[in-house]
């Protein structure tokens, strides 16, 4: 069972940040740069540093992620990721920033829905990092007679 859900969270959460990055590389680094300084908490050079390096990031997370390499280092950096994410969104959203979340390129406003969408993406990420440092229990160990 607990493989089972470990390759659903797996898989889940490498899809949306392939698909993140994906939306993300298919435009100009630029439009992203633009959600990124939207919310107004890095200098240009950190704006600019971050739109061209972040989807790549989130690429090769996704991928890894979803090949399940180096999964108990992975799913704590998802997690940071999403957790990062998810803090900048909620603080600008309760500012009332009426901005673009760019969580999937330019073009969805940060709203409750993205709050709660993102929420639930980090909850998933959390459980990742949960199942994959979790104990084998000692009596799985021992082979039956």
């Amino acid at each position: 069972m607990v493989r089972r859900v470990t390759l659903a969270l797996r898989l889940l959460l490498g899809a949306v940040f392939v698909y993140a990055a994906y939306t993300k590389l298919r435009q100009s680094w630029l439009l992203f740069a633009l959600s990124i300084d939207s919310y107004q908490l890095l200098p240009a050079w950190a704006v600019f540093a971050l739109a061209r390096t972040l989807p790549w990031l989130e690429l090769a997370l996704g991928i890894s992620l979803i090949a399940g390499v180096w999964l108990r280092y992975l799913s704590i950096a998802a997690a940071g990721i999403l957790a990062m994410f998810f803090t900048v969104m909620v603080v600008s959203y309760f500012r009332g920033a009426g901005i673009d979340c760019g969580c999937f390129g330019v073009g969805e406003p940060l709203s409750v829905k993205t709050l709660v969408r993102d929420g639930a993406l980090l909850a998933a990420a959390i459980a990742l990092v949960a199942y994959t440092h979790r104990r084998p229990n000692p009596q799985s160990l021992v082979p039956n007679p």
